[in-house]
């Protein structure tokens, strides 16, 4: 699996510590979406950070509609089948979606890839940005629900 992680808060009262947390994970603006895979040093650094983003598994639907429509090459370039499939041994950006969530490759591997999703604001906004997911908030692990809000972001 692999997950979608957004930032949701802003880089004001933020820890040092916090912050260089979020720039290994290339979270340096509100709204940017990163696809990591999932392992054991992406979720200490997930829940290092789980004060300002959120997360949870993507689907390769939702996966494969992101590249489409706000994924980038050098020089704002867009990403299409074709270019996947010169530059991959994957046919189409569906099939190169299924690999990135299955973990066999991953996104930033895709020649003169812009490495994130620069995302516009959630319709109907964040339901709020100090409270985690849990207690009806924006903030932390939401799982599945994650492809929501992406939908909301597109």
């Amino acid at each position: 699996m692999a997950f979608a992680v957004i930032r949701v808060r802003g880089h004001i009262n933020i820890k040092k510590d916090i912050e260089d947390t979020m720039t290994l994970l290339r979270l340096n603006r509100v709204n940017h979406c990163v696809v990591i895979p999932q392992n054991d040093v992406y979720k200490g650094m997930l829940q290092k950070a789980k004060d300002f983003i959120t997360w949870g598994e993507v689907s390769d639907e939702m996966l494969a509609k992101m590249i489409q429509s706000r994924g980038r090459l050098l020089g704002d370039k867009v990403i299409d089948d074709a270019y996947v499939a010169e530059n991959t041994s994957y046919q189409s950006v569906d099939a190169f979606a299924k690999g990135v969530v299955a973990d066999e490759v991953k996104y930033a591997d895709l020649k003169e890839v812009k490495p994130l999703f620069r995302l516009h604001p959630p319709r109907q906004g964040y339901e709020a940005v100090k409270k985690d997911f849990k207690t009806h908030g924006s903030l932390g692990y939401r799982g599945e629900k994650i492809n929501a809000l992406i939908e909301r972001m597109l």
